[in-house]
This record gives C-alpha cells, sequence and structure tokens, in this order.
C-alpha cells in the first residue's frame, strides 16, 4: 500500500461549498434585481459571501482547538530498536511543502511548515516551535504533529535513544499519530523508533538545551 497521491473527497469539500455558496448569492441576487427587489438582492449577495467566508476560513481553526496531549511515559522498552545513525538532526528543521497526506487541517492548498519525514516516509514530525528542548523551554511546548496515511486508532508508541544508543526511554501518543507533546530527559540528538497501526518507521529529532 502506498501513501496517496491525490487529494481526498474531504480535501475537496471546501472548495465545492464555496461554490455553492458563491452561486447561491449570485442567483438569488440576480432573481431579486429582475423582479425589482434591490435590498432582497444585496441581502442574497451577503449570504453568498459569508457563507463562503466561513467554508475558507474553517480548517484554519482546526488544529487551534484540538488540544495537544502531553505523551504518556510508561518507563518500559519494548522490542528492538533500530541502529541510529551518525550525525542526523539537524538543529534548525527547514520549513517545506508537507506531503499531500500530511495537509489535514491546513487551510493552505500547498501549507509549509518544519517537518522531519521518517525513514521509510510513512509519518512526518512537523514540528510547531523550535527548538526542541530539554527540560522544556519557559516560553514554549515541544508540541509535535505526528501525519501518517496509515492509523487504525491504536497508540503511536515511541522509543527513544541518544544517538549513541543510551538512555532509552518510551512514550506513547493515545490514539495513534496526531498532536502531542514529547518531552524527553537531556538535550542530545534522539533517535525515535515510531510504532503505530502494525507498522515500524524511524527518525532522528535534535532536543537543545533550554
Amino acid at each position: 500500500m502506498h501513501p496517496p497521491t491525490g487529494g481526498s473527497s474531504a480535501d475537496r469539500r471546501p472548495v465545492a461549498l464555496v461554490a455553492v455558496f458563491g452561486a447561491l448569492g449570485a442567483g438569488g441576487g440576480a432573481i431579486a434585481a429582475i423582479l425589482g427587489r434591490p435590498a432582497l438582492a444585496a441581502c442574497w449577495v451577503s449570504v453568498g459571501v459569508v457563507g463562503a467566508a466561513v467554508v475558507v476560513l474553517l480548517p484554519v481553526a482546526v488544529w487551534a482547538a484540538h488540544p495537544f496531549q502531553q505523551a504518556g511515559q510508561d518507563g518500559a522498552v519494548t522490542g528492538p530498536t533500530s541502529t541510529p545513525p551518525a550525525g542526523s538532526c539537524v538543529d534548525v528543521v527547514p520549513r517545506r511543502v508537507l506531503p499531500e497526506w500530511a495537509r489535514t487541517g491546513f487551510s493552505d492548498p500547498e501549507p509549509r511548515a518544519s517537518y522531519v519525514r521518517g525513514d521509510r516516509g510513512d509519518i512526518v514530525a512537523i514540528l510547531f516551535a523550535q527548538p526542541l528542548a530539554a527540560p522544556p523551554a519557559d516560553d514554549h511546548n515541544n508540541k509535535i504533529l505526528w501525519a501518517s496515511p496509515y492509523g487504525d486508532g491504536s497508540s503511536l508508541r515511541i522509543t527513544a535513544t541518544l544517538a549513541d544508543g543510551s538512555a532509552p526511554v518510551t512514550r506513547e501518543v493515545e490514539g495513534g499519530p496526531g498532536p502531542s507533546i514529547v518531552d524527553l530527559p537531556r538535550p542530545g540528538c534522539w533517535h525515535l523508533t515510531l510504532r503505530w497501526a502494525g507498522r515500524t518507521d524511524t527518525l532522528d529529532l535534535a532536543y537543545a538545551g533550554s
């Protein structure tokens, strides 16, 4: 199974609704104008404009209204971890256009964000603040939005080790890839082994000292 390459039907719904509201306002306004009712025509046009604006702006509020959960800490390392590649962490993750399957909740059709993609390409970690910090910084949380085209509602389980394979810790995001706050115990280049929905992927994240 490969990640979807085109937008989903859900991605196309806002565009369709904007067209519906626009047609409704234009049609109603034209009929009212023919009947000699300019006030009513203006009212219909306003309905179309306001309705379209609501549809366009709604996705912007999706992630703002969705709380970022603190990733759980169970302290037990289960299953083997992969061998971390040397020097693979990036101190400042650049902003890039997100994969199509990672754009849910963003209003821009081609949103740009700072993200790290898994080595297998099955998941991305979208960073809402940089740098990630250990211990957590005073002015921002370690917010990470996990996105994947695969999911079955099971938890995302994270096993993290430092680049040399030491200090293994585990974290859990209930419900699978989604908004989270992932705190790790100390600064360094952390290698994350990610397991969810029967899949496994890996990536590296740098945590700076705060």
